[in-house]
């Protein structure tokens, strides 16, 4: 198998990784606590939220990433523990060094993630209790799936498999967000693991630029969490020739892992909270890639333009405004602006168009919108979902 190939599979098909998760009591009944765990030591990146109230796992798990490897992850849901102070942290690395322990890998490297609730401290003995039934034995790896999730509806995943350098390589992903997505770098979480070689400063690299055109350009909502995380392990088991930079293999890597990061950013913002629609902004002829990606997420993360798409309204006026005040370099005599195939604007004026061909644009699960600026050559995507009724709903009925 020459091409990259989506696979069926879990975040424990890369060679040499076992994960699972199990109810430990934090929620009602769902699953609520998970560990990912790997045969050896893998090289980790990680980007984090910016959100300057950060909750006390992206503390540990940034101070375990300085100076070692990581071999395991351990993820609650249920509770973020944010703005839990200093027993907050103490709890966090707790957390880390019983899962350690049981793991018998050194508590360094543990990396911790949470996401719930926000202002409630961690019951240690629930968390105690469910990492010693942790039995990676008889690993349920799609229950690691399912135990990092909170309002989302869906589990959110991706497997793909390619031949690199003559050894198969395998990268999968996992993901859980649905409400307060707007990540500079939402909740979000997200690991990925690869059993592919690669050094810990190429994959840092790697996941920055990644991070920039794919989970940061996801909104929901406009909050930015306090937890959000994306966390890459190489555990390097493929055996293939280490990667290096400017290569045929980095390239092919490269291809894997923005596939995989934007599969799991549209997840996630087509599972926002309440959402019935994805919603994709394609903003063209910028002056510059960021300017791009700055307009297409201010459309996507208009509330009136979302709430626009979930009316089935072609409501253009809205898009242009958020074009207008996204401060980036515009000729407001010189957008073109198209809702599917149809185009709504030319050079800034209204377009007569096909309403019966709109309806049914309007009517799909998922809505292209595409901006012009005419100013350049460069180019920016986005994505969220409509505001519905049920995202008031969802949001009014969860409370600390």
């Amino acid at each position: 198998m020459k091409n990259m190939q989506i696979i069926d599979g879990t975040i424990a098909s890369p060679k040499g990784f076992y994960a699972t998760g199990l109810h430990a009591g934090l929620k009602k009944e769902k699953k609520d606590l998970g560990v990912i765990y790997s045969e050896v030591p893998a090289n980790a990146a990680a980007v984090y939220t910016t959100n300057q109230v950060k909750a006390a796992p992206i503390f540990v798990t940034k101070e375990a990433m300085k100076d070692t490897t990581i071999q395991a992850v351990v993820v609650n849901s249920g509770i973020a523990n944010a703005c839990t102070g200093k027993l907050g942290l103490e709890n966090a690395k707790e957390m880390q060094a019983i899962t350690g322990a049981h793991l018998n890998i050194p508590q360094e490297s543990v990396a911790v993630a949470s996401t719930g609730v926000i202002g409630k401290q961690l019951p240690m003995e629930i968390i105690e209790a469910g990492i010693s039934n942790i039995d990676l034995e008889k690993p349920e790896p799609y229950a690691f799936h399912e135990a990092i999730l909170t309002t989302d509806t869906a589990t959110k995943e991706i497997v793909i498999t390619e031949e690199i350098n003559g050894q198969q390589v395998t990268m999968a992903g996992v993901a859980k967000g649905s409400g307060m997505i707007h990540p500079n770098m939402a909740t979000m979480l997200a690991f990925i693991t690869t059993d592919a070689q690669i050094s810990e400063e190429l994959l840092q690299e790697i996941l920055a630029d990644k991070t920039e055109t794919t989970f940061n350009q996801i909104t929901v909502d406009g909050d930015t969490s306090t937890n959000d995380m994306v966390l890459v392990l190489a555990n390097g088991l493929a055996e293939n020739p280490v990667i290096e930079k400017n290569s045929k293999a980095f390239e092919q890597f490269v291809a894997m892992f923005q596939l995989v990061s934007e599969t799991l950013a549209k997840k996630i913002a087509k599972d926002g909270e309440g959402a019935t629609k994805l919603i994709e902004a394609q903003v063209v002829g910028a002056l510059n890639g960021s300017e791009a990606r700055l307009v297409a997420k201010k459309v996507v993360g208009s509330s009136l333009v979302k709430t626009a798409m979930f009316g089935e309204d072609p409501n253009w006026g809205r898009i242009i405004c958020a074009v207008g005040y996204a401060g980036s370099h515009t000729d407001p005599e010189k957008i073109d602006m198209w809702i599917g195939d149809q185009q709504l604007l030319k050079n800034s004026q209204p377009q007569e168009f096909d309403e019966t061909i709109m309806k049914q644009t309007l009517e799909k699960e998922k809505i292209n919108i595409t901006v012009d600026l005419n100013i350049g050559e460069q180019s920016g995507q986005a994505w969220g979902c409509d505001l519905t009724y049920k995202y008031v709903e969802v949001n009014a009925l969860y409370h600390t």
